[in-house]
């Protein structure tokens, strides 16, 4: 392969062969790319595609992928799907994705699923539990969490085949008061084992490392809430990272003793989406859904105190980020202290990281909010706020 790829091993006699050239598995399109510099023929490129949707031309596609920027290039999928028109997208590629096919002006879909909760419900939506008072007088409150597999739509018309917990990526947005004793009935409804694993303060036996949950079966978490602060979770089943991109993570939210200023409160998780498994994401979102609050912007009034529970895990990529426009915020890291760490406009994160934010905006208008890594905020990661008076 490699005599092929480099231009100056390509012979003489390839270069003035004047039939058509074809390549079955077309792949990345590396090989075809080479060819199609130095060959004065059309390149006919065959691949499965397999997975991709049928507008695998558009964005998900190997056409997408912007290296193959030459006329006389033609691909088909299979063998009766002959796709002869093809144009190639002249824009830089970005994790083999065309920018320009979802960019912000990309229409959004309401919900991962057909009837399911839409992320905008999901943004301020806190499961307090089932809660009850032990005969100590101490507050118990207890969830239940499945892991279930679950094909979501992560941007228009684009489906991923995710693991979730209760259906959702990111899972369930879990909240109790410090000091409460947290049960979590756990069921693994998928056909690969499974834990839960929390950050923060517990027992050994309650971390979701060893007490691997096979399909099927079931575990109760048992575990004081303490300290405050804001503490991600997700399945801790090797290989990690596999099980972390396929979706299978969500936020605690402990609160202190001495309650918060009142404030319009949400959730925001980072995180990226591979939809071909090459270990590179081709979107990013926050909530599960590319420029959802772009589409659907998020609103509140003129001086209303926001306070954002923000975490990453986003996989593949070391660090994520949040930038606000025309505006700055009070960040507290863990959410562990009521002392901001800074006064700033962009916080990073590296995954398993979080952090509260805190701003108002004195002036109506629409806001961005975004990641401030540009090729994030281009394949997905971006939202407006729309501020009333």
């Amino acid at each position: 392969m490699h005599e092929i790829l480099c231009p100056t091993n390509i012979s003489e006699d390839l270069l003035e062969f004047k039939k058509y050239y074809l390549e079955f598995g077309v792949y990345t399109g590396t090989s075809i790319n080479y060819l199609s510099k130095y060959l004065k023929t059309n390149i006919y490129g065959f691949d499965s595609f397999e997975g991709l949707r049928e507008d695998w031309l558009g964005t998900t596609g190997i056409a997408a992928a912007g290296a193959l920027t030459l006329q006389n290039l033609r691909f088909a999928s299979g063998i009766n799907q002959d796709k002869t028109k093809f144009t190639p997208i002249g824009l830089t590629p970005m994790h083999g994705v065309d920018p320009q096919k979802i960019s912000f002006r990309t229409k959004a879909p309401e919900s991962q699923t057909p009837g399911g909760m839409d992320q905008m419900k999901y943004l301020t939506n806190f499961d307090y539990g089932k809660v009850s008072k032990l005969p100590n007088g101490r507050i118990q409150r207890e969830y239940t969490i499945n892991a279930i597999p679950q094909e979501i739509e992560i941007a228009n018309n684009v489906k991923f085949p995710a693991w979730t917990f209760n259906g959702t990526v990111p899972g369930p947005t879990l909240r109790a008061n410090e000091g409460d004793l947290i049960k979590i009935n756990f069921g693994n409804g998928d056909s690969h084992s499974h834990t839960l694993h929390f950050h923060g303060i517990h027992p050994a036996n309650m971390d979701g490392v060893f007490e691997v949950v096979p399909p099927g079966g079931n575990f109760v978490y048992e575990f004081a809430a303490k300290p405050f602060g804001i503490f991600p979770y997700h399945c801790h089943v090797l290989p990690l990272t596999k099980h972390i991109e396929k979706g299978l993570y969500g936020t605690l939210i402990i609160d202190p003793k001495k309650p918060r200023k009142p404030a319009k409160e949400m959730i925001m998780v980072m995180n990226g989406f591979d939809i071909d498994f090459d270990g590179e994401n081709e979107f990013y979102t926050v909530n599960g859904i590319a420029n959802y609050y772009v589409e659907y912007p998020i609103k509140f009034k003129v001086g209303e105190l926001i306070r954002i529970y923000l975490s990453n895990m986003t996989e593949h990529d070391l660090i994520n980020s949040f930038h606000l426009h025309a505006n700055m915020f009070n960040y507290y890291p863990n959410g562990t202290t009521f002392t901001p760490s800074e006064f700033t406009d962009t916080i990073m994160q590296c995954q398993g990281q979080r952090g509260i934010i805190e701003f108002t905006y004195d002036e109506p208008g629409q806001y961005l909010f975004h990641a401030h890594q540009s090729e994030f905020a281009e394949l997905g990661w971006l939202g407006v706020f729309e501020v009333s008076n």
